[in-house]
């Protein structure tokens, strides 16, 4: 198990899904900027670092085709399964995103503060290539990382913020910036995170 996996591993053993500054009892935010992206129910969804999130649950309820989570972590895969129905057709993916190689080709891929947690350049590049492989052609990413003015660290760990320019300079050429918001995640204690959601088109 990478250091990175043995992190996760342990928030997620240790604390309930509620206790992480992360938690969202409704993605409403990621569901409507996907849905804004053009997702349709027959479209394959990866999302990175999915968790113990609920977005895998309102995808399931909404009875899209094909989803996939992948994470770090197998006890929070293991949480986020435990919720849902046993016939539930969701893809369990335990792994190092800038390790993975995808099985299939994705419509939409949906990262919600997963890549901000990546500060070495050869880890960023893996991930540029890895979404590169995973998307077909016309796919979609929504990727949130914490604003340039928002936290530094999160469980902590170092991040390194974005805005959508530095995005766009990550992904490369390949990847056409369609739409980016601002957006303010409260915390289960009140705290106020400052994010920034971009959405791009591969080309």
């Amino acid at each position: 198990m990478s250091e990175r996996q043995d992190h996760w591993q342990g928030v997620y053993s240790s604390k309930g899904e509620n206790e992480v500054s992360w938690f969202e009892e409704n993605p409403a935010f990621s569901l409507e900027l996907l849905d804004t992206a053009g997702l349709a129910t027959g479209h394959a969804v990866v999302d990175i670092g999915g968790g113990a999130s609920r977005l895998v649950d309102a995808l399931v309820a909404r009875r899209q085709d094909w989803v996939s989570v992948l994470d770090l972590s197998q006890a929070a895969l293991d949480i986020a399964r435990a919720r849902l129905p046993a016939d539930a057709r969701v893809d369990w993916i335990a792994g190092d995103v800038t390790q993975w190689v995808p099985q299939r080709s994705y419509d939409a891929w949906h990262d919600r503060a997963a890549l901000h947690f990546l500060t070495a350049p050869e880890d960023q590049a893996r991930y540029s290539s890895v979404i590169d492989k995973a998307l077909k052609p016309g796919g979609f990413a929504v990727i949130g990382t914490f604003a340039p003015d928002g936290p530094e660290k999160c469980s902590g760990l170092p991040v390194v913020r974005h805005d959508a320019e530095s995005l766009a300079a990550l992904l490369g050429p390949g990847f056409e910036l369609v739409d980016h918001r601002r957006h303010e995640h409260v915390t289960p204690w009140g705290s106020v995170q400052r994010f920034q959601f971009s959405t791009f088109r591969k080309r």
